[in-house]
């Protein structure tokens, strides 16, 4: 699907493309979501190289990445986006040209539609490519911080949970989650950031003193947030650690009752197990007290044992 936004007299106006149409004038904005082969052929009509693939969006390599050629500014940038308790990080392919942005994405991304909602409420004051690329990136920026937020309180929520055996598979679901989730938008803030000081510093004289300010504030947003994110590990291995230590206590309980158990009824065992014998010179066998002494002696051993241990604390 191709989508135009086009702005015409500070009004933005969106309108969806076929392969057979051209760009409309004063668009600034081609965004492409989940393109077919047609459409790639329709961008690379517009491109010296041809339009990336799904394998070209997803490659790692910072030489891949960021780089400049006779298109423009090309950029692969990760933007987080949670699914239910998940948090994904998604691709999206930037190409910065002279007069438009374009964008190709193979997922839907929530960034890109409150963009879009900000584009019709008119809250975008960017009448230039780079100054909608630096407008997502603030909205990206603003949103991985929010999101570390929504860790922090889920795993204080947590924390007052580790402690109840009833709840600890929710717990060590959530501490899984939650340690996925950190991790995602850490890679998240480290890959804005490599962009970012990749326009900093190859794209800087294409870039107006507003939008340049604006780049310097998202870096230094950033540096803070990077540690917080370490923050974030280092409570999340302590909750898993308590959580760790309170199921290896609570086994331990579970273990010192069948050992005191067993132990407790040792003697009536051995008691029973001598008079269960049937040798025809044991003198008991003739005792008319012989049975229920037995079970004195049995019963007498096993309070006697359970009396010892709770004197002692065992139990």
């Amino acid at each position: 699907m191709i989508t135009a936004y086009i702005l015409r007299n500070e009004l933005w106006e969106t309108r969806e493309l076929g392969v057979e149409d051209g760009i409309p004038e004063h668009t600034l904005w081609i965004d492409l979501f989940r393109p077919d082969d047609d459409e790639r052929q329709w961008l690379s009509r517009y491109l010296y190289e041809e339009a990336p693939d799904e394998e070209d969006i997803n490659e790692i390599e910072a030489s891949a990445r960021f780089y400049l050629d006779n298109d423009g500014l090309h950029i692969n940038s990760l933007f987080p986006q949670r699914v239910g308790q998940e948090v994904r990080a998604i691709n999206v392919f930037f190409l910065v040209q002279a007069t438009r942005l374009f964008t190709i994405r193979e997922e839907d991304v929530g960034l890109i539609r409150l963009m879009r909602n900000y584009l019709r409420l008119g809250r975008v004051e960017a009448d230039r490519p780079e100054g909608l690329l630096v407008e997502l990136f603030n909205l990206k920026v603003d949103y991985l911080s929010d999101q570390l937020e929504d860790v922090y309180t889920v795993l204080d929520e947590l924390s007052e949970e580790v402690f109840d055996s009833d709840k600890l598979d929710e717990v060590f679901k959530q501490i899984t989650l939650q340690e996925d989730g950190n991790g995602k938008i850490r890679l998240a803030l480290l890959d804005t950031q490599r962009g970012l000081r990749f326009m900093q510093r190859y794209y800087r004289r294409h870039l107006h003193e507003e939008e340049i300010k604006d780049v310097k504030e998202m870096l230094s947003d950033i540096e803070s947030l990077l540690p917080h994110t370490q923050f974030l590990f280092d409570k999340i291995n302590f909750l898993l650690d308590a959580a760790m230590g309170f199921t290896s206590l609570q086994q331990n309980k579970i273990i010192k009752i069948f050992s005191v158990a067993a132990v407790v009824f040792l003697p009536p065992t051995l008691i029973a197990s001598i008079y269960g014998m049937n040798f025809i010179s044991m003198p008991e066998l003739r005792w008319e007290i012989g049975y229920p002494l037995a079970l004195g002696l049995m019963l007498s051993s096993a309070v006697g044992t359970y009396w010892f241990f709770k004197r002692k604390g065992w139990l």
